[in-house]
Formats: C-alpha cells, structure tokens, sequence
C-alpha cells in the first residue's frame, strides 16, 4: 500500500505502530477502509482494537506510522476531523444526571451547532431512535438499550460521514442488538462510513468487510464471506458419544487447529496439508479407541468462528470482555 492519499478510501492507514513503554499494543498496521461501508475489528481482548480506533480519531498518537482520515492527516489534523466524524465508546459516556434532551444539547453545544438547527436535529434523532417518549427522562434511568441509543444519536448530531464505534452492543439483549444494526445499515444507506468493533460473531457477519486482529496485527482482512469461503483448514463434525476425550486426543495432533463441542457433535479444524480429513480423522479415532462410523464424520461449511480460530489459534473472545 502507498501512502498518497486515494479518495475511494474513508481511512488509510500504513505501518502503525503504539509502544506504551516496552509493550506493543500495534504493530505495523496496515488498513484500508471503502468509503459508505460498515468494516468491523474482530478479535480477542487486549488485541489492539481500541487503541487502533483511539489512534484513527487523534486521541492517540502513534509511536510510527501514517494515517489519513477524509482526506485528513491525524493526528496533525486531528481537530478538523473531530467535526465530521461521531465517536460512540464501549462504556455509556454521556451524562446520568442529564435528560435525555439535556445530553443531545450539551453535544450539539460542544459541537456549536446553532439552537434553531440543533432543535431540529434532536427531535428527528429521538423520533429515528425511539427516544421521544423518554426525552425527559434523565439518562440514568434509562435501560441498556435506551441508553445505546442514546450514545447512537449523540453520535450522529453532528450529522458525521465517518462513525467510530467501539464495542457499542455489549451490555445490550439480542433484540435490542439487531435493532442496533439496522440502524447502522441506515445509516450506512445514506452515505455514512463505519468502522465498529466487536466480539459477536454474528455482528461481525453483518459487515460488508472485516479484519481479524491478533497481538496489535490484522491476520485477515476481507469480506465475510471471502473468508469462511477460503479457510486454510477443513472443517469436520463428529458425531459420538465421550466427546471430552475425544476432543482431547485429537488437539494433540498438530494438524488439528480446533476442536469445539457442539451439543453432541465436536467440530474439528484440520490442516489442509492433510489431504483427506476423513480417512484422516477415523484413522485417529480408531487410535484413540474410540472408532467411529464413517456415516458419523462429514465435511461442513465454514462459519465465522472457523476462521477465526484458524487465523489466530485462539478460541472465540469471552462476550463481555473490554478490549
């Protein structure tokens, strides 16, 4: 990637690199994000997500490195950028003890938006994110997904090109999750770039692009779809009984990336330096004494998680850890 500036890109970024003393938190990052796409940081906690994002919005400097946001080089021009991009952090940042009103006027003061516009924006945002029956509630009191959406419309007040949104659905219920993201394919409809991480498989799905983090570097980067598609293992099901340690005997082997329990069935990850996992993997099983039918083991589709655990070796993130 060269460093001059393309404008079909929303964010470039090439070598970056944060050292807080002698840990390295990134390394050597290279990113390319389309302009009006939803692209997600995945991976695990302590992997780098966050202080990539803090870095791309100016609230860090790197230690190496170039970054261009809109057109924009950060973090010399990280001010400029503040005023077209919206910032939504993993922890509920506005004010408890403020309404709800109260808030998105305090954000549209900071933001210096006239009263006449910013009245405007604030009540077609609470009418858009369903927030205009608790208008007078104070944000406090709100539950997990008022709250996130809340955190969204701030967001968007300054009507920004670019969103920023750092593990927004952790401490919201499944519905109110999916709710989230249809939101976030609105917005995305209309024009807006969004760079969003997160630890839920399903979120990650939904991107029209991805990059796997592991210790501060991107191990993929693709669509979703891209990825299952060219998985460097086979993906197996076993289907049996004493799975435990069966699990057990086959991760010994070093052509076994994963091997997850499903219910009854243990999903295995093999090598595709094996060539027929099948004949493979009952031959392992027949060794293990734990024979298994050949009507038992089938080849399967990969899913997100697959690749995941290939491109890192690491099992899936824990859901509520901070990253």
């Amino acid at each position: 990637m060269t460093s001059s500036v393309d404008p079909q890109w929303v964010i470039q970024a090439h070598g970056l690199t944060k050292k807080f003393g002698d840990f390295t938190a990134v390394e050597q990052l290279d990113l390319l994000v389309p302009k009006g796409n939803i692209y997600g940081f995945l991976g695990p906690n302590g992997c780098g997500k966050s202080t990539t994002i803090r870095m791309l919005t100016g609230l860090l400097t790197p230690t190496e490195g170039t970054i261009n946001v809109m057109g924009l080089a950060i973090p010399k021009q990280a001010e400029a950028l503040r005023h077209n991009i919206g910032y939504m952090t993993q922890k509920f940042s506005l004010y408890d003890d403020l309404t709800v009103t109260e808030n998105l006027q305090f954000i549209g003061r900071i933001y210096g938006i006239d009263n006449s516009t910013c009245k405007k924006r604030i009540a077609q945002l609470q009418s858009t994110y369903k927030l205009s029956q608790y208008q007078h509630q104070l944000a406090g009191t709100l539950s997990g997904g008022q709250r996130q959406r809340l955190a969204l419309a701030c967001a968007c007040l300054n009507q920004p090109k670019l969103l920023f949104l750092d593990e927004p659905t952790s401490a919201v219920d499944p519905q109110n999750r999916r709710d989230f993201w249809e939101q976030l394919f609105d917005l995305s409809e209309q024009g807006t770039s969004i760079l969003v991480t997160t630890h839920y498989m399903d979120e990650a799905e939904r991107c029209h692009k991805i990059a796997i983090m592991e210790k501060g570097r991107i191990r993929a980067d693709d669509t979703p779809k891209a990825l299952m598609d060219n998985i460097n293992a086979h993906v197996v099901e076993i289907n049996t009984t004493d799975l435990r340690p069966l699990k057990q005997a086959l991760i010994s082997h070093i052509e076994v990336t994963s091997a997850a329990q499903l219910g009854h069935r243990l999903r295995v990850l093999v090598s595709k330096q094996v060539v027929d996992p099948i004949s493979w993997l009952l031959h392992q099983c027949q060794q293990h004494n734990h024979p298994v039918n050949l009507q038992d083991i089938h080849l399967v589709s990969a899913n997100l998680e697959d690749v995941f655990v290939s491109h890192t070796g690491q099992r899936v993130p824990a859901s509520h850890e901070a990253t």
